[in-house]
């Protein structure tokens, strides 16, 4: 299964694409989308959709996560980021994909095990679930983690609770 993982940014929208292979998590790409800032808010828009098209016409992922949005503060910041998240489901719509959203505290709590952990940890755990040689930038750490949510839900979501069970009392 090929996952992409999407965290939405109207500066930088960051991606990741992770397939599943045997039980191994093979990293197939990542980074982020970084559109000017002194481009009106329509032609970010633009670029950020057509990049992730790009993406999607590449690596063909059978399934595509989005981080939801919060409202931290500033109502207008996450209306902003609502219209890049918009762009996102409207990739993954025209692909036919398979869409899942978390929020993020669901997926802080799926990588680091705290829905409330902070951005450092979450680039942690994804740089040590990944194997990664270098620390990834938060847009692309954050991609990662959403993509890594969503495996570890699908993988759930497949076990039976006696399959669970079987596990935890193997260790």
């Amino acid at each position: 299964m090929v996952v992409l993982g999407i965290d939405p940014g109207t500066r930088r929208t960051g991606y990741a694409v992770i397939e599943t292979l045997s039980g191994r998590l093979i990293l197939r790409a990542s980074g982020a989308l970084a559109v000017p800032s002194k481009f009106p808010f329509h032609e970010r828009l633009k670029l950020i959709y057509h990049g992730l098209q790009e993406i999607v016409t590449k690596f063909h992922p059978d399934e595509i996560a989005v981080e939801d949005v919060f409202v931290k503060k500033n109502a207008r910041v996450a209306l902003k980021m609502g219209h890049v998240r918009g762009v996102a489901l409207l990739v993954a719509a025209n692909y036919n994909a398979v869409v899942a959203e978390y929020s993020p505290g669901e997926i802080k709590q799926a990588i680091v095990g705290s829905g409330m952990a902070s951005k450092e940890q979450v680039k942690f755990m994804v740089t040590a679930l990944l194997q990664l040689n270098d620390m990834p930038s938060e847009d692309e750490a954050d991609a990662l983690a959403v993509a890594l949510c969503h495996i570890h839900k699908r993988k759930l979501d497949r076990e039976s609770p006696i399959d669970l069970l079987r596990k935890r009392n193997s260790c």
